[in-house]
């Protein structure tokens, strides 16, 4: 038997618009696609990289959730940011985040399509395996 493939839309029109989920389900595995820490609520992005980081974990949750998963759950993350000296400054709060969960972690440096974006994490969990 295959797994059965679930998408999980954010709501985002984004989404349908460029023809991607926010996050797709199979079996126990949830990929979560790059998310940003646009605050959708107001539509607006901080200028601290910092802030911008925990918007982005706030913006993956509702998808992990809908899933059956939590940050626990993640094993996996890619970290874009626009210049190493983001990533200098993000670092440390990640590893906040993380704690002992301590998913392996790509960082790269690109130029994003979004402007005053700074930090985008894409993120593959498992489910229950946080427990």
């Amino acid at each position: 038997m295959t797994d059965k493939r679930i998408n999980i839309s954010s709501g985002s029109v984004f989404e349908e618009k460029f023809g991607y989920s926010r996050a797709v389900k199979v079996g126990q595995t949830v990929y979560v696609s790059g998310t940003v820490g646009i605050d959708y609520g107001s539509g607006t992005v901080s200028d601290d990289p910092i802030e911008q980081l925990h918007q982005v974990i706030a913006n993956m949750e509702p998808s992990l959730r809908e899933a059956g998963a939590g940050i626990a759950d993640i094993v996996q993350i890619t970290t874009y940011v626009t210049s190493p000296e983001v990533f200098q400054t993000i670092g440390p709060e990640l590893g906040r985040i993380f704690g002992d969960i301590r998913p392996t972690n790509a960082a790269l440096v690109v130029a994003f399509p979004v402007p005053d974006v700074v930090v985008e994490i894409s993120a593959t969990a498992i489910i229950g395996c946080g427990d």
